[in-house]
C-alpha cells in the first residue's frame, strides 16, 4: 500500500529492504522523498540460500541500492547478509557482498565499475596480488548456477534441491535437466581449479580453503541430488542413491568442523537437522 506511505510517523526511518538486482529501489525511493520520510536502502550479500551466493545478482543489487539511494537522497545503506534455512553458506562467499557494498555506499562513482574479485583477494584474503585466485574463485563460483537456466527468487536450484523432498524435485523445479546439472557441475570445477594456485597470507587461509571445498561438496551433492531425482533407469538410481548415501556422512562431518572452527554453538543443531532428514531418503 505506498498510498498509505505519506502518513507514516515523520519521526521513523523507514528501511527499504530488496535483494533482487531488479528491485524498485528507484520508484520507492522516490515515493518517501516525495513524502518527505527519511529512509534507508537495504540490499545483502546475496548469499543465503545459496551455499556460494549469486555474483551477478548481488553486485546488480547492491549497486542499484547505491544508485537509488544517492538519487533520492537515502540517509543510510545497510547491506545485509541472510542465514536463512540453516545458513549452510560459510562466511567467506559474503567478502564479495560486503566488499562491493562498502566501495559503491562509499564512493559510488570512484567504485562503480571496481574488479571486485581482485580487491576482494587484496583486502579480505589478503592473496598475493599476481594471482588474485581466491577472489575470482568465490566470484566464479557465485556465477556457477547461471548454467541451470533456472533463476529462483533469493535462491538457487542447488540450495534448495537439498532441502526439497526427491519425488518433489520435478514438479518443483520444472525446466531443470541433467545436461544443465552437468554442465553446472563442470563450471563449479573450473571455478575451483586455481585453487591450489592460491598464496594466501591471511591468518584463516587452511580453514578458508576448507570453506571452498566443502561448499563444493554441497554443490556437488545438490546436483547429484537432482540428477536422482530425474533419473529413470532403476539401476542408474540405485547407483547414484548409494552414491549420495556414502557422500553425506563425510559432507556432514566436514560441515560440523567447520561450523564450530568459526561459528557460535547456537543453531548448529537446527542446521545440521536439515541435512540428516536427507538420510532416510538414501536408505
Amino acid at each position: 500500500h505506498p498510498e498509505l506511505i505519506p502518513e507514516l510517523p515523520k519521526d521513523a526511518i523507514a528501511l527499504e529492504w530488496g535483494y533482487e538486482a531488479d528491485h524498485p529501489f528507484d520508484e520507492d525511493g522516490a515515493r518517501f522523498a516525495a513524502a518527505g520520510i527519511p529512509f534507508y536502502v537495504c540490499p545483502g550479500t546475496s548469499t543465503w540460500n545459496t551455499l556460494v551466493g549469486r555474483t551477478d545478482n548481488a553486485t546488480g543489487n547492491l549497486l542499484n541500492a547505491a544508485e537509488n539511494g544517492l538519487k533520492h537522497g537515502a540517509i543510510g545503506y545497510l547491506n545485509t547478509d541472510w542465514g536463512d534455512n540453516g545458513h549452510w553458506q560459510y562466511l567467506p562467499f559474503s567478502y564479495l557482498g560486503f566488499g562491493y557494498g562498502a566501495a559503491v555506499s562509499w564512493c559510488l562513482d570512484a567504485n562503480r565499475d571496481l574488479d571486485i574479485a581482485r580487491a576482494i583477494s587484496l583486502h579480505a584474503f589478503r592473496d598475493a596480488p599476481r594471482t588474485g585466485t581466491l577472489g575470482r574463485i568465490a566470484f566464479d563460483l557465485g556465477n556457477a548456477h547461471q548454467e541451470l537456466h533456472l533463476q529462483l527468487h533469493n535462491s538457487i536450484a542447488l540450495f534448495r534441491v537439498m532441502q526439497t523432498p526427491l519425488k518433489k524435485i520435478p514438479e518443483e523445479f520444472y525446466g531443470l535437466t541433467p545436461d544443465a546439472l552437468k554442465r553446472t557441475q563442470r563450471a563449479i570445477d573450473r571455478a575451483m581449479r586455481p585453487l591450489k594456485q592460491a598464496i594466501s597470507s591471511h591468518p584463516d587461509a587452511k580453514l578458508i580453503t576448507a570453506e571452498f571445498e566443502s561448499a563444493v561438496a554441497f554443490l556437488h551433492h545438490g546436483a547429484r541430488r537432482a540428477l536422482l531425482a530425474f533419473e529413470k533407469n532403476p539401476a542408474k538410481a540405485r547407483a547414484l542413491k548409494r552414491e549420495l548415501a556414502r557422500d553425506l556422512p563425510r559432507l556432514i562431518k566436514e560441515y560440523r568442523r567447520l561450523w564450530h572452527a568459526r561459528n557460535r554453538p547456537g543453531g548448529f543443531k537446527e542446521s545440521v537437522a536439515l541435512l540428516e532428514k536427507l538420510r532416510k531418503e538414501y536408505e
